[in-house]
């Protein structure tokens, strides 16, 4: 398996290098931004790893950019900004997962193992093309939402979000079940970045209409279904 890392600070770079190739992965360093983002999309990579604080183009847009030219490539930020804020940014810009600096190389590795394994058996099991609950339809192929005919505009995230929400309709979810399955990550419970999202779920799906979709279960998780 190969991997790019972008990362500007030679002496981390080549920790992370020497880590990840004793853990058997072929591993290639870009040093900029700029850079990293053309290996990636014009590389024969697995999985890019990249920091944010990045000379000649920052992490975020390089994310976007790789989401854009390649949307199912596997994307980890690891970087040293951890707030709520920062985790947000990154996985509205298409990162599937984020590892806050210093970390440990076995949790990375596991975090690598999952996505690659996720990445492998995306197009495996059947899905259907649109889901539907109330007045609320999803259309899984052209990507568009709809409740009462109205277009609902929603990022990348919360797309996914709602997605596994309904497809998991009427069954309670944990923070842990929704981190791990939508942001292919590990729940970090220092952070409230689940809390965050589906908020801005409820606002854009929920808020102007009388049968609400999006429920709370205190100290449980969530749950979508109709009425309370």
């Amino acid at each position: 398996m190969k991997i790019l890392v972008i990362e500007d600070e030679d002496r981390v770079a080549a920790l992370i290098k020497k880590g990840l190739e004793e853990m058997g992965f072929s591993t290639t360093i870009a040093s900029d931004g700029l850079l990293g983002k053309t290996l990636a999309i014009n590389g024969d990579f697995d999985l890019v790893i990249t920091d944010i604080l990045l000379p000649g183009m920052n992490g975020i847009d390089v994310c976007k950019e790789i989401r854009h030219e390649l949307p199912d490539m596997p994307v980890i930020m690891l970087t040293a900004m951890g707030t709520t804020d920062d985790k947000v940014e990154g996985f509205d810009a298409g990162a599937n997962d984020y590892l806050v600096k210093p970390f440990d190389f076995r949790e990375l590795y596991v975090r690598i193992r999952e996505l690659l394994k996720r990445s492998s058996n995306k197009s495996s099991g059947f899905e259907k093309n649109i889901l539907k609950a109330a007045d609320l339809e999803m259309n899984l192929r052209t990507r568009i939402v709809q409740r009462n005919n109205r277009e609902i505009n929603l990022t990348r995230k919360e797309f996914k979000l709602l997605e596994y929400m309904m497809l998991n309709k009427g069954r309670v979810l944990s923070r842990a079940e929704i981190a791990e399955n939508v942001w292919e990550a590990t729940f970090d419970t220092g952070t409230n970045f689940i809390d965050v999202y589906i908020n801005y779920l409820r606002k854009k799906v929920d808020k102007e209409h009388s049968i609400k979709l999006i429920h709370t279960r205190p100290g449980v998780g969530f749950i979508f279904k109709e009425g309370i």
